[in-house]
């Protein structure tokens, strides 16, 4: 009796056990609108559940229930219910999704170990896709190095909507929780112990994948992971503290395309300068240009690449719009602190404007139908190893300049413009990949039926990027950048004229890193630069035209830099980075120089001669190094401070009387009176992420000082002046302050709140010089703006309606104003103040949009959206600057305004 109570206790105990196994999962949680895919992913990760499904089964299914400790059979028989598709959980807790019949799983006991020996040997050209988290991937072989324990997984991850590289992507061992960001170019290297491992890998905006892998030996596992797939916070893990607080970059801000996408910008074209300008640090002079000032900096300060491509004129239509296309563009980053070691010749910032390469996945395109522009794009693959990515941009309307505040004025006038981007990529093997790009635009505007204004940019850039090992890899690049703008004035046939200038670069790049371990490695490189600038030029146009014609001396330069750096994790809490350029600069012949007495201003009454210099002959050689530091010290898994140094050297300068980038401006080499530009900056920030890291705070205060700026006397000229040095006032300047910003990337609501104090001062130089400005003291410079508030919120209301607001304020820009009249001679003449010594208006603008995006059904023929919304919604006349005109023997003063009302606008967009 006590046996067969004994035998019925164990079979109970049994079928106990069983009976927990199937019914010990149990779901908590609210899901609203959420994919299958992410519920699935968060069931795996809180269990030891695996999904297996077909994608396109799937795409559509989304669950909508909420759940509290509830059995995960009855939550499946809930989201399948009226669905078409059934389920089938076998003994291993494998749930099989199939639409129509189940799947059988009663698998003969050896099928899955013999599935195991067939696993999939994976090597450095196979990209995992989105959907394959549900494998196991051999990685190495057993026979490499077997006496050591540990091996190196490492890979390329990339995004399988784009088919761009991730930039600051996790990759994350599960058990031991080691990881690792990715590069600018996707690329990540973990070492880890030998055997089974599940690999989390998630990119910045909280998105994940996982991947099962057994590592054997050295090997690759590159990745294709999806941008915009929502995961829920539980199973989130955030990739916020790593890319704010443990980077050792500081004053680094980026901003994806994604979040351009969702600012409201002028006539509803997506705008990438002016994402920029909703960073701490970065401010514009005023409305309708894209010009930006970074911590107290001009304007040409700012060295814009787009790739390896340095771009002169970052705008359309004199400022309303912003070079970039959108489309063709992965991201964006604006480098104004820690400047890396393998840039240089710009004193303030590098913005790094990352070209788009197009999927290899499959053939795309994008388009868009505004008030005022049209965009088309197309990207995809060109056979098995080439993909390309193109698009262009034009306008079609002159009505926007009616909504300007002087119509009056320019009826007649219009706006032409056009832009390209072609890129391609080619990847020859695992070990080398060919890059080309290029960007053509050219504008045509017109003040008046008489006057046409025309400029244009043309950049070429060709990367060969080769992996020499798995330590040291190189990119080598050539290619040329090229500026013109060019004036045809007809408003009388006898002084009809053509005036232009133009500047071209040819450069060549030799870029190289070593990975000595993963947590040192080395950067080191050259760079040339062949500049060659027509500084200005002035024809008769016409046959009846008597314009004598002027042409200024071409001015030539070489420069060369070499470069070395070495960012080293001393321990967990502790990494520094440190580095130096050294740059040799030569100002070349042919060309004649004015000689003036030494010691004396440089003035026409002090030429005392001239020298001749042929050509190719070094008229004037500046050189010297520039020097990079930062480092960082984590308080803790949340915050930490981090410092920086650095030295900066330019040789080229804009001429310009406007405080922003216009296309008169003309551009000017260093020679030998006018040095090249010298500063450096210091700063420090504390970095802190809140709230299970969906809130990101830094602060960070910094100090610049600058040498050889240039400033200009009073009734300077600066078009076509072959004595520009007589006009120029050496001077130097001094820029500090302090940045906050608060920023939200996850949930429903997103935004960021930054406020920037600044102060930019300028004060001529103790050199001899024709006169001091403002008594040889430090006066305020053209952008001095030292408060500085932006507020951004993207919030959506559903899976397809979200809305965007934006506030923008800033003290109004300096300027210089008469202040008294006086006779004189018989007639009235006016005073001015010191110079910048008042202010205009203080500027505020608010915007708003919404964003609708079409049904998600993923095998439509296209996907549309419509973006609307108001620009400068209260309708505020913010000045742009105040200027006078005498009127009857008196002098009144006016005060400009760019967008003086409202700005509605509406987009069409598509994607196929």
């Amino acid at each position: 009796m006590k046996k067969l109570l004994l035998f019925t206790f164990f079979i109970c105990l049994i079928f106990d056990l069983f009976a927990q196994t199937n019914k010990g999962v149990r779901i908590s949680g609210t899901f609203i609108g959420t994919p299958f895919s992410t519920f699935a992913e968060r069931v795996e990760a809180e269990s030891s559940v695996r999904f297996f499904y077909k994608k396109e089964d799937v795409d559509n299914l989304q669950v909508n229930l909420q759940a509290s400790d509830t059995e995960l059979r009855l939550v499946l028989d809930q989201i399948f219910a009226n669905s078409g598709l059934t389920y089938t959980i076998d003994s291993s807790q494998r749930i099989w999704v199939s639409k129509g019949t189940k799947i059988v799983t009663d698998f003969p006991l050896d099928y899955f170990l013999v599935r195991e020996r067939q696993e999939l040997e994976v090597n450095a050209s196979d990209t995992l896709g989105a959907f394959d988290k549900n494998k196991r991937f051999v990685i190495g072989k057993a026979t490499d190095n077997p006496e050591s324990s540990t091996a190196t997984l490492r890979g390329v991850i990339s995004s399988i909507e784009s088919g761009s590289p991730m930039n600051g992507a996790i990759v994350l061992e599960k058990v031991n929780f080691t990881q690792v960001a990715t590069d600018k170019d996707g690329r990540y290297q973990l070492k880890l112990p030998k055997g089974r491992h599940t690999i989390w890998i998630q990119n910045i905006g909280g998105f994940q994948e996982q991947r099962q892998i057994e590592l054997r030996g050295d090997g690759v596992l590159n990745m294709s992971i999806a941008e915009n797939v929502l995961s829920l916070d539980e199973v989130v893990v955030s990739s916020g503290a790593l890319s704010n607080v443990n980077k050792l970059d500081m004053g680094v801000q980026s901003i994806t395309i994604a979040e351009v996408k969702r600012l409201p910008a002028v006539m509803g074209e997506v705008d990438v300068l002016r994402g920029v300008l909703t960073m701490p640090g970065v401010n514009t002079v005023g409305e309708a240009t894209t010009g930006f000032n970074v911590r107290g900096g001009a304007a040409d300060q700012n060295l814009i690449l787009y790739g390896n491509s340095t771009v002169f004129n970052p705008t359309h239509a004199f400022g309303f719009f912003s070079a970039f296309n959108a489309d063709v563009v992965s991201g964006v980053e604006l480098y104004k602190g820690s400047i890396p070691v393998n840039y240089g010749g710009r004193l303030s910032s590098v913005l790094q404007v990352d070209p788009k390469f197009g999927t290899k996945e499959k053939f795309s395109g994008s388009g868009g139908i505004g008030i005022l522009t049209s965009r088309l794009g197309f990207e995809g693959p060109i056979g098995k190893k080439t993909n390309f990515a193109i698009g262009g941009r034009t306008t079609y309307s002159d009505w926007a300049l009616k909504l300007l505040e002087d119509e009056a004025d320019l009826k007649g006038s219009n706006i032409a413009f056009y832009d390209i981007n072609a890129n391609i990529q080619h990847q020859i093997d695992d070990k080398n990949i060919l890059e080309f790009t290029s960007y053509f635009s050219k504008d045509d505007f017109q003040f008046d039926l008489d006057t046409t204004y025309s400029y244009q940019n043309l950049n070429l850039a060709l990367g060969w990027k080769h992996y020499f090992n798995d330590q040291l890899e190189g990119k080598f690049t050539v290619g040329k950048d090229s500026y013109e703008f060019g004036i045809i004035g007809q408003d009388n046939p006898l002084n009809s004229f053509n005036f232009g200038f133009d500047v071209n670069q040819l450069f060549v790049r030799a870029d190289f890193e070593y990975r000595k371990a993963e947590n040192h490695i080395f950067k080191f490189g050259a760079h040339g630069i062949q500049y060659d600038i027509n500084p200005g030029s002035n024809k008769p146009y016409g046959p009846e035209s008597i314009v004598i014609e002027q042409q200024l001396s071409e001015e030539k330069a070489n420069e060369i830099s070499i470069y070395f750096g070495d960012e080293f994790t001393i321990s967990e809490q502790f990494s520094v980075s440190y580095g130096g350029r050294y740059m040799l600069y030569q100002f070349l012949g042919p060309m004649t120089i004015n000689q003036y007495v030494e010691g004396a201003p440089i003035t026409e009454s002090n030429v005392i001669g001239e020298e001749t210099f042929g050509k190719g002959e070094t008229i004037q050689t500046y050189h010297g190094p520039e020097f990079r530091v930062s480092g960082r010290y984590t308080l803790g898994n949340r915050s930490s401070v981090k410092f920086g140094f650095n030295t900066m050297r330019q040789n080229i300068h804009l001429l310009s009387n406007s405080s922003s980038i216009s296309p008169t401006d003309s551009w000017k080499l260093s020679d030998s009176f006018i040095k090249p530009q010298i500063g450096g900056q210091g700063s420090v920030g504390y970095y802190q992420n809140f709230a299970r890291n969906t809130l990101e705070f830094s602060t960070e205060v910094y100090y610049r000082y600058m040498n050889n700026l240039l400033d200009y006397r009073s009734g300077a000229k600066i078009v076509l002046n072959e004595d520009i040095e007589q006009d120029v006032l050496n001077s130097k300047g001094k820029a500090y302050g302090v940045e906050l910003l608060l920023k939200k990337n996850t949930g429903l609501l997103k935004g960021s709140i930054s406020y920037t104090y600044s102060r930019s001062l300028m004060k001529t130089s103790d050199e001899p010089s024709v006169e001091k400005i403002n008594k040889g003291e430090y006066y305020s410079s053209n952008f001095d703006q030292p408060h500085h508030l932006v507020f951004v919120a993207n919030y959506e209301l559903s899976r397809r309606i979200n809305t965007s607001l934006n506030l923008n304020y800033s003290t109004g820009r300096p300027i210089t104003l008469p202040i008294s009249k006086f006779d004189y001679a018989g007639s009235e003449r006016v005073y001015f103040s010191e110079r910048n010594a008042y202010r205009i208006p203080d500027y505020f603008r608010m915007d708003f949009s919404v964003n609708l995006e079409g049904n998600h059904k993923v095998n439509k023929p296209a996907h549309a959206s419509w973006s609307f919304g108001v620009y400068n919604l209260l309708g505020r006349s913010n000045p742009y600057s105040v200027y006078y005109v005498p009127e009857n023997g008196k002098l009144r003063g006016y005060q400009l305004s760019i967008f003086a009302k409202p700005i509605p606008f509406i987009t069409y967009n598509f994607k196929f």
